[in-house]
């Protein structure tokens, strides 16, 4: 998370120290070669989000941001985010999208629930909320991967079509344009703990936007990230689009990037 150490500019101190104070972007400067950085910005203010979204990606070159599946309650299709999005799109930053503050969290906590069921369809309404609001149409640029292998979006993408097919009145009123048409113009991570699902999102988005997902270091992460997919009987040219190839694509960063 990038805080407040680049505000002092003393002569006497330098850039170093100064990245000390903010451990990713001091252990990526360390490291260039082993760690690339994703900042956090201000997404309720949408002004202060722009300036720190510039500062992670200009001063601390950082890649891109990460943001969850919905501001204080508000979707990602509020107007209000729109400019956080276009400037992410001019900087070239890429924005990771994780669930947090899941809805109906009061009304399910037992059985762990809210991680279980809450999560996926968290980050189902995230990526709704940017293809009905027509994020990706106006910014076609904009490079974004959503966690947990998309959530439920893979698995009710054809309810979710056959909603905009019966009721546009409800689903197009801000973009006309289908769900089905934006598969494979975002990125999801292969976090989904089964093989075939893992084959069913392949089928769906491509063997091009799919990312090794760890979810490290918490429980519902894969205890050895990579080892379904290396394990599997998958082409090794997929497997090495999943492992690294597909994350630095939507990092933007060349395939050589760590060599």
């Amino acid at each position: 998370q990038a805080e407040d150490g680049i505000r002092d500019r003393s002569p006497s101190r330098g850039l170093g120290d100064v990245y000390k104070r903010q451990d990713i972007a001091y252990t990526v400067q360390e490291n260039p070669k082993r760690f690339v950085g994703l900042g956090t910005i201000p997404m309720q203010d949408e002004k202060l989000a722009v300036k720190e979204l510039e500062r992670c990606i200009q001063q601390l070159g950082f890649s891109g941001v990460q943001i969850g599946s919905n501001i204080n309650g508000e979707n990602l299709s509020s107007s209000k985010f729109f400019p956080i999005f276009e400037a992410a799109s001019d900087l070239n930053a890429s924005i990771f999208v994780h669930p947090w503050d899941i809805m109906g969290k009061n009304q399910m906590e037992k059985y762990w629930l809210p991680w279980l069921v809450g999560m996926p369809a968290e980050t189902s309404r995230a990526i709704c909320s940017m293809i009905f609001g027509g994020v990706f149409e106006q910014l076609p640029d904009l490079r974004v991967a959503f966690a947990h292998g998309g959530g439920a979006f893979p698995a009710t993408v054809g309810r979710i079509q056959h909603g905009f097919n019966v009721r546009p009145d409800l689903c197009a009123i801000d973009n006309n344009i289908a769900p089905t048409d934006y598969l494979g113009k975002f990125w999801v991570d292969s976090l989904v703990h089964d093989m075939e699902m893992l084959r069913y999102l392949i089928d769906k988005l491509g063997d091009k936007k799919i990312t090794l997902g760890s979810d490290y270091p918490f429980p519902l992460g894969e205890q050895i990230p990579g080892s379904m997919i290396e394990k599997s009987d998958l082409k090794s040219s997929i497997k090495e689009n999943i492992l690294y190839k597909n994350a630095l694509d939507w990092l933007g960063l060349s395939h050589d990037h760590f060599s």
